[in-house]
């Protein structure tokens, strides 16, 4: 995994273990890397990744059944569409608002992009 200078590397892990939640690989109930499997793998300090844990945790993603591991708790799929949509509308929405009006852009020029994606990615 190659981490971004702009976003803090606890929460680039987080939104990699919301996407591996989003594609099903890891559903309700299944039993997530531990703090050092992930650690290992992803090249990073064990600290980075439990205080990813935690933030995950904390917004009721995942939890910890003590002695066995981390798990992927119930509706966490509804939680991460939630979370990551208020981030999108809070943070990179008003970004991308102002980048088409600077660029004189509509929302005519934007639909052909988004269909022509739609019809690329399915």
């Amino acid at each position: 995994m190659e981490f971004k200078e702009t976003q803090a590397i606890y929460l680039q892990i987080g939104d990699y273990i919301c996407e591996q939640i989003l594609l099903s690989r890891w559903k309700e109930g299944d039993r997530i890397p531990s703090v050092r499997e992930l650690g290992v793998d992803l090249q990073v300090n064990p600290n980075t990744v439990m205080r990813t844990f935690d933030f995950l945790q904390n917004n009721d993603i995942i939890f910890n059944k003590r002695g066995v591991g981390y798990f992927v708790a119930e509706q966490a799929n509804e939680k991460i569409i939630k979370y990551r949509r208020n981030q999108f509308m809070d943070h990179e929405l008003p970004v991308f608002f102002k980048n088409i009006t600077l660029l004189n852009m509509n929302f005519d020029d934007l639909k052909v992009q988004y269909n022509e994606y739609i019809k690329n990615n399915q």
